[in-house]
């Protein structure tokens, strides 16, 4: 007795010839490739790639500033890589160690950790690798001084700000906020393999900025940190000290930035900061007001979209005004 040939299936066949000739894409390849895309996607979330852009706004001004003009290309190539190797190397290591925390505030619920997109053993591995590039990249096409400065701002962002004092004490960004200031040093010493007070009086910019910057997001999110167990100045403090810690930080910051004008740059860059700097100020004495009032999540968030606008135009006028001299 025979049998009758059976044809394969779709779902057997690599592909098949449909009636017009064109050729059938099985609907398992077609599901891989966006799964795929996925995952990819889910790996670049963990390195915060906007928290990035604004790290590498700081860097590339600083080695325009050391250089007194553009660098060569191939120094500002390998610094702004070797950069974002190691940002992300020290952000996908944060949502690791803070995975427990980002799961329970609604702003870090869709972080890849806390919606099971990436395993934590993947997310692990993933920082530590691209840290151990970050550094072998900056040795290699720089110098060790800059690599060794690249590989302090990952393990004081990773040890110091997310282990040791982020659940700790509501000082925690005033201290770890120092591995954000980093960039101006490695960007100065890959130039120069050295340092010296310029980049120094930025790495200052940058320290006493972060305090009104983070602090005016956290208020906002006070809630999401208290939940959390996150002791941010907000949770713990009056709005009112708040807001006059953010009027005192916001001050300072304008005050240092205008140390570099006789240390490091000409006319245009004071004219500059010292216009910048009065907005940022302006921004926190209107907080303080509204705080009085009772109402200052609106002007949190406008003082916190200023800063970054702040920071970045303090460091573009530093580029500008050394291209202009």
């Amino acid at each position: 007795m025979t049998q009758t040939p059976v044809a394969p299936t779709d779902s057997a066949l690599p592909g098949r010839a449909d009636e017009g000739g064109s050729i059938a894409v099985p609907q398992r390849a077609i599901a891989r490739e966006p799964r795929a895309r996925g995952r990819v996607a889910s790996y670049v979330a963990l390195t915060k790639p906007r928290i990035i852009e604004l790290l590498l706004v700081t860097t590339l001004p600083s080695m325009i500033l050391a250089a007194g003009g553009l660098p060569e290309w191939w120094v500002v190539l390998a610094t702004m890589v070797g950069g974002t190797l190691a940002a992300g190397s020290a952000n996908a290591l944060n949502c690791y160690v803070d995975r427990d925390i980002d799961a329970l505030m609604r702003r870090t619920t869709h972080r890849p950790l806390a919606r099971h997109d990436v395993s934590p053993r993947g997310a692990l591995a993933f920082g530590l690798v691209l840290g151990v590039l970050a550094v072998a990249l900056m040795g290699a096409a720089t110098n060790w001084l800059a690599a060794g400065l690249t590989a302090a701002a990952i393990g004081f962002y990773v040890v110091v700000y997310t282990m040791l004092l982020k659940r700790r004490t509501s000082q925690n960004i005033v201290w770890g906020g120092a591995a954000g200031c980093m960039p101006v040093l490695i960007g100065w010493s890959a130039v120069t393999g050295s340092l010296a007070w310029a980049p120094v009086v930025l790495f200052a910019v940058v320290f006493f900025w972060t305090p009104p910057h983070f602090w005016a997001l956290a208020i906002r999110y006070r809630e999401d940190y208290a939940r959390a167990g996150v002791p941010m100045l907000p949770v713990v403090a009056s709005p009112r000290r708040v807001a006059t810690e953010i009027v005192a930080y916001s001050w300072l910051t304008a005050a240092v930035s205008l140390l570099l004008w006789p240390l490091a740059t000409g006319w245009v860059y004071g004219v500059l900061a010292i216009a910048s700097g009065a907005a940022l100020i302006v921004a926190a004495h209107r907080l303080l007001a509204r705080t009085k009032q009772g109402a200052n999540a609106k002007a949190a968030m406008q003082l916190f979209h200023l800063s970054n606008s702040y920071l970045a135009f303090l460091f573009v006028a530093v580029a500008v005004d050394t291209f202009v001299r």
